[in-house]
């Protein structure tokens, strides 16, 4: 599978909440840093931080344009209250094994209703 095929599973994935389909697309080593997060690492701690948001809110992610160049796949993403990100994803083997995301967090949870930090 080409690193745009597997963003696309992704995708889908992401947006039924399928926290078992989204972990199986990681490598048991990959490390997922959203950059405004520390980086998780690991194919099951990646699934545990895709649990517990999706118990928290419900994400949706609406593709804008979906690149690829070489072993990565490149999102550009919003969703349908406006806010807007981007995301790497490093693929080898038809498996995710490193992703960075960009996106504002503050803007996020205040979409969300999410309680502000105060740091």
């Amino acid at each position: 599978m080409q690193p745009r095929d597997v963003v696309e599973k992704w995708v889908d994935a992401f947006n039924r909440a399928d926290v078992e389909d989204l972990a199986a697309l990681y490598s048991n080593d990959a490390i997922n840093h959203q950059v405004p997060e520390s980086p998780v690492e690991g194919r099951k701690a990646i699934a545990k931080m895709f649990a517990s948001e999706f118990s928290r809110v419900k994400m949706v992610c609406l593709v804008e344009n979906l690149f690829q160049d070489g072993d990565w796949a490149i999102l550009e993403w919003r969703d349908p209250d406006g806010l807007r990100g981007c995301g790497f994803f490093q693929v080898r083997d038809g498996l995710i094994v490193r992703q960075r995301g960009y996106w504002d967090k503050l803007s996020f949870l205040r979409q969300h209703g999410l309680p502000i930090p105060t740091e």
